[in-house]
């Protein structure tokens, strides 16, 4: 079997390494090490499962390192038999670039399928893409035949592949992290500026390439010139005018409408600064309104209350006087009040 055409890496896969590096190496320079199961199929490398492997390695000599065989067989053979479909397609590093040893233990490897990958997964990415890149492993032999063959690492295209509950998984851990149906000007400005910086990185990398293969570092590739020139042609070019004139009509447009939609946004909260100000009024006017209505109704209450009190007061008067007056007719006959305010009948003589 040849290279791959492409590899397919699924989010449980992922998820695997980023959780057996925090166990392992987290805060450290070391780098962890697993096996990558799945299948192939017409130059498709999918994987779906993988499983963590102790490994070590000399941080003085990159050529001195460690993995456990009889672990790694264990392991595969346990996981056949909960799933016979899957077998060895590779390995996976948290690089989070190639290393010296990587050739060796890729042999290494060989010895448990036939064309293994290579996968790095960078758990800590700088750079916006995918965080993971996928190798594999050629004979290499010089076209003027004055070095000998060796392996070296050719990079095989990669993307992000999910069955149908994977998808549903992955939805439901991301829907209280970020809302995808909601885009604000700030979100789609942060993408655009993520792009740059991606799109930075690259033009670094492709001008330290060239860099290296002018000083003789690094030997000339002719296909890698091809992809370099096929891109340049792509480029449009700037100094035609009607390019230039389309370029500036389109970036009007879109200036236009961004500020409409902020002119609108204006009017839009000024109107509600202005309702929520006429609703402070009517609730302060409401509130004045209750409060002297009660006011009223307690006085009018307390004025009912001294009625009251001065009619009692009048009906007591009047019965005190009535008892005087009786008294003293009883007196002009000739009789002697009782006890009782009345009078008594006179004693004959």
């Amino acid at each position: 079997m040849g290279v791959p055409d492409k590899v397919v890496l699924h989010p449980l896969v992922l998820l695997s390494v980023v959780d057996h590096y925090n166990r392992v190496a987290r805060d450290t320079k070391k780098r962890v090490v697993g096996l990558l199961l799945g299948d192939t199929y017409k130059g498709q490398v999918d994987v779906t499962n993988s499983f963590a492997v102790p490994f070590e390695e000399d941080d003085q000599d990159p050529t001195i390192w460690f993995l456990d065989h009889s672990y790694l067989e264990n392991m595969f053979h346990m996981f056949k038999k909960v799933n016979a479909r899957e077998r060895v397609v590779g390995w996976y590093s948290t690089g989070p670039r190639l290393r010296e040893a990587d050739v060796d233990i890729n042999q290494l490897m060989a010895s448990y399928c036939e064309t293994p990958v290579l996968v790095i997964c960078e758990v800590e990415p700088k750079e916006v893409g995918l965080p993971f890149t996928a190798y594999c492993s050629i004979n290499e032999v010089r076209e003027d035949g004055t070095e000998k063959a060796r392996r070296v690492f050719v990079s095989v295209p990669t993307e992000v592949g999910q069955t149908e509950a994977e998808e549903i998984g992955v939805e439901h851990l991301l829907r209280n992290v970020k809302d995808a149906t909601i885009s604000t000007l700030a979100t789609d400005v942060a993408a655009k500026l993520q792009a740059l910086r991606g799109l930075k990185g690259r033009l670094a990398e492709v001008q330290a390439y060239l860099a290296a293969v002018v000083e003789g570092r690094l030997p000339l590739n002719h296909d890698i010139n091809g992809y370099l020139q096929d891109m340049f042609n792509l480029l449009p070019n700037m100094s035609a005018e009607h390019l230039s004139s389309a370029l500036a009509v389109k970036s009007n447009d879109m200036m236009g409408v961004v500020y409409l939609a902020a002119l609108i946004r204006s009017v839009l909260a000024l109107h509600k600064l202005i309702d929520n100000k006429e609703g402070r009024v009517w609730r302060e006017k409401a509130k004045h309104d209750k409060a002297a209505a009660d006011k009223d109704k307690a006085a009018a209450d307390k004025d009912k209350d001294k009625d009251k009190d001065k009619a009692a007061a009048d009906g007591e008067g009047g019965k005190d006087q009535g008892g005087s007056g009786d008294a003293a007719a009883a007196a002009d006959k000739g009789g002697k009040p009782s006890a009782n305010g009345g009078s008594a009948p006179a004693k004959k003589k």
